[in-house]
């Protein structure tokens, strides 16, 4: 089945403005990311969503392909959606959504997230490991899996509670990739907003509460952060910088 990948990138980040276009390693985060996911050769076709031409035109000169989309979007989920509405994506069935402020994204939760809807659920997402000593911080999403490999809930929050205080609670940390298929996505952002995807600030929880199946790939090795604050770019420039160093000869 022929995979659309599609990285919605908007200019308008409060906690860190400008992202798609602050450096990282010497090019902008979103030719970064984009690299990252073309390299992985799973795409039958690559695009960038995105509501300003400043990051189209970067894109554009990285030797990707860009497409503008409405300013009005609330999440990457309708920026996608806009993409497939237009009929030169018609003949994709299967839809994957990178958010474009994941450099390091595993190979494993991209594949993963792809091979729920090859399972047969109308939604994908992956999961790494997440390390209890990090499951307070609210940046990092915990999702709770059924015994199906479907997800149960998300939050901010530390779930599961640990309640007896026991230090055996597995915590898995979502990881910001979905895959849809087209009937799905579409049915998707037809849905109204539940309290809780308002509450929690997470998109994943409107068609969850709806009862649309999600599938969850659960890899091994911790999630790496995506990028949301002048640190995480910090961080983010020195894991580049390391890389860099390990490699040159």
């Amino acid at each position: 089945m022929p995979v659309l990948g599609v990285i919605p990138a908007r200019l308008g980040s409060s906690r860190l403005p400008r992202k798609p276009l602050l450096p990282l390693g010497g090019e902008p985060l979103i030719v970064v990311v984009t690299r990252r996911i073309a390299e992985l050769g799973i795409c039958d076709r690559l695009v960038v969503a995105t509501d300003a031409r400043e990051i189209a035109k970067v894109v554009e000169n990285a030797g990707f392909e860009a497409v503008m989309t409405s300013l009005d979007h609330a999440s990457g989920t309708e920026r996608v959606a806009e993409v497939i509405a237009n009929p030169a994506f018609s003949d994709f069935h299967f839809i994957l959504n990178v958010q474009g402020d994941e450099p390091f994204v595993a190979a494993a939760a991209v594949r993963g997230a792809l091979a729920c809807l090859e399972g047969g659920d109308p939604l994908g997402t992956a999961a790494g490991s997440l390390d209890r000593a990090l499951v307070n911080d609210p940046s990092r999403v915990k999702v709770v899996v059924d015994a199906r490999g479907r997800a149960v809930y998300f939050s901010r929050a530390p779930i599961p509670f640990d309640r007896d205080g026991k230090g055996e609670v597995v915590y898995h940390q979502h990881v910001g990739v979905y895959a849809y298929t087209r009937e799905a996505l579409e049915a998707w952002v037809r849905l109204p907003p539940v309290p809780e995807e308002q509450w929690e600030r997470l998109e994943q929880l409107r068609p969850l509460l709806h009862g649309i199946p999600m599938g969850v790939t659960l890899f091994d090795g911790p999630a790496a952060p995506g990028i949301d604050t002048p640190a995480d770019l910090k961080w983010a420039e020195a894991e580049i910088t390391r890389h860099l160093r390990e490699v040159s000869p």
